[in-house]
């Protein structure tokens, strides 16, 4: 694992790694798990809060139910790499709801892209619609996954 910062203690990760899981689980319950007052461990939430460590709360929504059960990730080569390439580029995406990650990478290829759709019939349309318009896009390969083996976005506190 990597170095957490020095100013978080083991309780701090412990508060961290509890909220990660549960968002909603009450102070009682926290300064409980983490043998604490309530008063004191608000007042370390609060601190995490304001110094960026908890960045906000979302509920994970089932993409099957909603009708988006297709995972889907995306090699984007792009036919130059000039500051003005990649700004565009990225201006563009940022605008594409549908897109959930867009990551710059190392590599063979340029962007790594992960979105949802509904089917194969939806992502040939969505892809049609966006990711072959977008600027500077020279070739893109498709990832279909057939199985979510594991999806997490916890990270890693060493708790």
């Amino acid at each position: 694992m990597s170095q957490l910062p020095a100013a978080l203690d083991r309780t701090d990760r412990r508060i961290l790694a509890l909220l990660q899981r549960d968002g909603r689980i009450t102070n009682l319950k926290l300064a409980e798990a983490v043998h604490l007052s309530p008063t004191a461990t608000l007042e370390r939430v609060k601190r995490l809060t304001a110094e960026g460590y908890i960045l906000g709360y979302r509920a994970r929504l089932d993409p099957q139910k909603l009708g988006a059960g297709m995972l889907v990730f995306v090699e984007i080569l792009l036919d130059r790499t000039t500051p003005n390439i990649l700004e565009q580029f990225q201006a563009a995406i940022r605008g594409q709801p549908e897109v959930m990650e867009c990551h710059l990478v190392a590599g063979g290829f340029d962007y790594l892209i992960k979105l949802r759709a509904a089917d194969m019939a939806d992502y040939r349309a969505l892809a049609g619609r966006i990711l072959w318009q977008l600027p500077g896009v020279r070739e893109t390969r498709t990832y279909a996954v057939m199985e979510e083996v594991k999806n997490s976005a916890d990270l890693y506190l060493g708790v």
